[in-house]
């Protein structure tokens, strides 16, 4: 803790003199900024986003992203599953998509100017999803059959931002063209020919995308920070995974990859907890 040198008794000019120097914790502090050295962030650690994410262009993602997003909208709509604006479930979610969104920009500076939508769909299904450039849709099943709270929804929602925010749809675009073409001529073909077009068709598989072990494990932690900071009370992932492995008896839940076994999720937050904890309690006592 920075701190000044205490006067002595009746020497006032000279105490005035000690207390304009600065101690020397902020003299190190003020070297290591002009020196430009970055102070440890808190919450969680997870790297910088795949190299791989850069060799599809974030906005032809994004656009791809929007077309199917608006196309899902309509088939509920056709089947009356889509939730009125008035439904209180789809309230719900949006009063919670707005404490989540402003934290969203530290993690990708692209998310500032994202036309975020929140959207709810009448189905059975245990699922929901972010799609690029802030497209979230929740099933009304991951809702009634889970009976969840709003910090479980919250984590739910986190989680599934996180994809979004770390561009994990488009990592897994950019692999596939790399393996096709040969990342030697990706800089050549980008936008046009072979690169382009086949980008352009896994635009189409972004709905039914599966992540891997490494995109699932960093959503659970970008996720449980999120909802932290917007108040949320990270433990709630511990409870969400708890009744997912009740509900699904042990088999992995839909709204989620095939790779990580519930148990080693659990483990992964509980060991993050400390990280996020004086995040949760501080935007509590903010409230």
């Amino acid at each position: 803790m920075a701190h000044f040198f205490a006067p002595r008794p009746h020497s006032f000019g000279k105490a005035t003199t000690l207390l304009r120097k600065p101690s020397l914790a902020l003299i190190a502090l003020a070297v290591a900024l002009h020196a430009g050295m970055t102070l440890a962030r808190e919450g969680v650690e997870v790297g910088n986003n795949s190299k791989f994410a850069k060799f599809i262009p974030a906005a032809q993602v994004e656009q791809s992203a929007q077309q199917q997003y608006q196309q899902t909208l309509q088939e509920a709509a056709g089947q009356k599953a889509l939730a009125a604006n008035n439904d209180p479930q789809l309230l719900r979610l949006r009063a919670i998509s707005q404490k989540i969104i402003p934290f969203t920009q530290e993690w990708n500076p692209r998310a500032k100017d994202w036309q975020w939508e929140v959207n709810l769909i009448g189905s059975k299904q245990v699922n929901a999803f972010c799609m690029p450039g802030g497209k979230i849709a929740f099933f009304s099943g991951i809702l009634d059959q889970l009976q969840l709270t709003d910090d479980e929804v919250a984590m739910v929602m986190g989680h599934e931002i996180a994809h979004a925010l770390r561009e994990h749809a488009r990592e897994r675009m950019g692999k596939t063209v790399a393996t096709s073409v040969g990342a030697n001529l990706l800089s050549q073909l980008l936008g046009a020919g072979n690169a382009g077009q086949q980008a352009i068709g896994l635009g189409a598989q972004l709905l039914t995308m599966k992540f891997s072990r490494e995109d699932e494990s960093e959503s659970d932690l970008v996720g449980m920070e999120l909802a932290a900071r917007a108040g949320y009370n990270p433990q709630a992932g511990v409870t969400l995974w708890q009744k997912m492995s009740a509900h699904s008896k042990g088999a992995p839940p839909q709204w989620m990859s095939t790779h990580p076994s519930g148990n080693n999720r659990i483990a992964n937050m509980q060991n993050n907890l400390p990280k996020v904890m004086p995040l949760y309690q501080r935007a509590v006592q903010a409230k």
